[in-house]
């Protein structure tokens, strides 16, 4: 038998992870050629095959030899098997969410054939396509009658009428896509289709018009309106197993609440300083009204990135590679973008909100306001370096197969959590007003996880929560209708906000765990963080403290005393 601590064991178990790296890379453009291929959101060929699919490699890896994988390996093998079944779990709420939308897309069937049969390069007949299409405007038309005549009378839920008008306008976008493949080439196609194809396409547009006024309830003039698709408590415990998370749903939203609550107590400690006792708003206020003139931000934002990069350097905090060091980029936020992504944004690059000379006086003075010097001072940690451009630039070199495993834990978590570093570190030189600024950060973070976590329980509608930023957190009402719209619009997962504060606040224990004890330097903590790339922060505690790992390993670590 050879000893897993020989040379020959050692290089066994490197074969070994280079298998699961190699499957895990596999998987990843697998999916991807599937997605591509069937792109119907409610295709059920499409959720069938990503169904088959899925199971099949998850009943491949119980034949894997995990007991003799090193702990990386072990810990690709449990990261992909997450993977796996969190796949699983989101097709069956999908399919759940669906049917409860399929009374207002009876044409939906035959719209999705038509589509797929060109992928499938089947042969088309010109005059069935167009017979289809009619079929499918009887059945749009007489949907739209019953929409008008009983709409106060249907009983569907607003959050479900709105998924179909997402549906309905994807699928008007796909039925466009196969008209204008056969367009123009085949002389018969145009003869019998072009004209049941124009109908169909204004009455697609008519529906989702329809469906949106008369049943969600936003009207024509108002297509900024907030809705969003809660989950549930069953989605939410679904999503916090998939993040290896080992709270319930009420757990993490007392959570955010205790975190409120120390950021109120530090922001009327704050206040004093600047001299207005416990009114921490009104010192807010007077925070809000330092910014920059117009045109003047971005030599701001450079100053501050340039102040970040020296002081990681200057104590030796991180490694920042040159490449890194040295082409981030910026660029500015349009108006429209704005709308949902009222502060900064970064990544590889950063990118600037501030107004525009299209937007009306109170929205310039708004943008102005959210984005001030102190506001910005710890955005621009956040978004470049030692944040998100920093990760992003090492997350692309060491162990890239690894970003399969995207999460907002790791990514956001990160990106914070040296925010929480800052604040603790007394060589980063902050005035009352920056701490103001710092704070108003992290209550916002908290506030966060209360209202995303109560909206997808049921417990707040998406006015609530902009009250909630405006109310008790300080938000201009622009900026704070552009977080709640981004929260909730779909374009993120459902702990996506939660994931904030959750993912720094893990990362912060472990720090606790591993740093403060002596267990490693800070250097090397940070640095073996980023090169382990993206997992749930379980993951990456199992992983520098080697601690025993089994093949059906689940949630434990309570990271937040409640």
């Amino acid at each position: 038998m050879v000893s897993v601590t020989s040379p020959r064991g050692i290089a066994i178990q490197q074969a070994q992870s280079s298998t699961i790296r190699d499957r895990i890379e596999r998987i990843t453009e697998d999916l991807k050629d599937i997605k591509n291929f069937y792109p119907i959101s409610i295709s059920p060929r499409r959720t069938r095959e990503l169904s088959r699919y899925l199971t099949s490699e998850l009943e491949s890896l119980r034949n894997l030899p995990f007991d003799h994988y090193d702990q990386d390996g072990k810990v690709d093998c449990l990261l992909v098997k997450n993977y796996l079944e969190r796949q699983i779990r989101q097709l069956d709420l999908d399919l759940k969410q669906d049917k409860k939308a399929a009374p207002l897309l009876p044409f939906s069937a035959t719209l999705i054939d038509l589509c797929e049969a060109r992928a499938l390069v089947l042969s088309l007949d010109p005059k069935e396509a167009a017979q289809k299409l009619f079929q499918s405007q009887v059945q749009m038309a007489a949907l739209l009658e019953k929409i008008k005549k009983s709409s106060s009378r249907f009983q569907i839920e607003k959050t479900t009428a709105f998924r179909a008008v997402r549906t309905t306008d994807a699928l008007r976008r796909h039925l466009k896509e196969w008209f204008n493949f056969y367009k123009g080439y085949d002389p018969m196609f145009d003869w019998w289709v072009k004209s049941p194809y124009v109908t169909v396409d204004k009455s697609l547009e008519d529906i989702s018009l329809s469906i949106q006024e008369e049943l969600v309830g936003i009207k024509p003039e108002n297509d900024d309106a907030i809705v969003g698709d809660p989950i549930g408590r069953e989605g939410l415990v679904s999503e916090l197993m998939a993040e290896v998370i080992a709270y319930t749903p009420e757990e993490i939203i007392s959570i955010g609440q205790k975190e409120f609550k120390w950021c109120v107590d530090e922001l009327k400690k704050a206040s004093h300083a600047m001299g207005y006792g416990d009114n921490w708003k009104e010192a807010l206020e007077e925070v809000k009204h330092d910014f920059v003139e117009p045109g003047k931000q971005t030599d701001l934002v450079r100053d501050l990135t340039r102040e970040a990069i020296s002081f990681v350097d200057e104590h030796k905090l991180v490694t920042v590679p040159p490449i890194a060091k040295e082409t981030w980029q910026m660029f500015m936020m349009s108006p429209e973008r704005q709308k949902v992504n009222p502060f900064f944004l970064g990544g590889e690059c950063i990118i600037v909100s501030y107004p525009t000379d299209e937007m009306d006086h109170e929205d310039k003075l708004m943008s102005m306001r959210g984005n001030n010097i102190h506001f910005s001072r710890a955005t621009v940690f956040h978004e470049m370096i030692p944040g998100h451009h920093l990760q992003m630039h090492m997350i692309a070199r060491h162990k890239p197969y690894r970003r399969l495993f995207d999460t907002p834990f790791w990514i956001e978590g990160w990106a914070l959590y040296w925010e929480f570093v800052l604040w603790d570190d007394d060589r980063f030189k902050t005035s009352p007003q920056n701490r103001i600024g710092m704070l108003f950060w992290r209550l916002h973070r908290c506030a966060r996880i209360i209202f995303s976590m109560k909206f997808h329980l049921g417990q707040m509608s998406p006015q609530e929560c902009i009250n909630l930023l405006v109310d008790e957190v300080g938000h201009e009402r622009a900026t704070a209708e552009g977080e709640v719209r981004r929260s909730l619009n779909g374009d993120y997962s459902p702990l996506y906000q939660a994931g904030y504060m959750l993912g720094a606040l893990q990362i912060y224990a472990l720090r606790q765990e591993v740093v403060e004890t002596g267990h490693m330097g800070e250097k090397d903590f940070h640095d073996r963080f980023l090169k382990g790339n993206c997992m749930p922060i379980e993951w990456v505690r199992v992983l520098m403290q080697e601690q025993q790992l089994s093949r059906e390993q689940k949630p434990s670590w309570r990271f937040y005393p409640l």
